[in-house]
């Protein structure tokens, strides 16, 4: 393994949860705004709209954030036995290639510095 591949793996969050509830209805909750919004709220994603979508299966989303500027964060559903999902969230660091530049003045009022 390559130092990149180290940094890689030690930026990236995954958890992984079995639900008792059919894997159409967690896509529902994922994929349908309206339900989203209850636990992913919009002003937290850079864009509503999902990065990458395989229906039924995976999205992937751009998350904004206070330091690192973006991020990415995906879910995964995979069926279970008796009628279960087993969801998995992988939250990582997006390229910096694909990250949007923020403006120079950061809409932000100026600091002033003691000398």
């Amino acid at each position: 393994m390559t130092l990149k591949d180290d940094q890689d793996e030690a930026a990236e969050l995954v958890f992984e949860v079995d639900l008792d509830a059919p894997p159409e209805k967690v896509w529902r909750a994922l994929s349908i705004d309206a339900f989203r919004e209850r636990w992913l709220p919009g002003e937290d994603l850079a864009d509503p709209e999902p990065v990458a979508s395989v229906p039924g299966e995976e999205l992937r989303f751009r998350m904004r954030e206070d330091v690192a500027g973006e991020s990415l964060v995906t879910f995964r559903i995979e069926a279970i036995g008796g009628g279960g999902t087993r969801l998995r969230i992988v939250h990582s660091l997006a390229p910096a290639q694909n990250l949007v530049p923020r403006a120079a003045n950061a809409n932000r009022p100026p600091l002033m510095r003691a000398a």
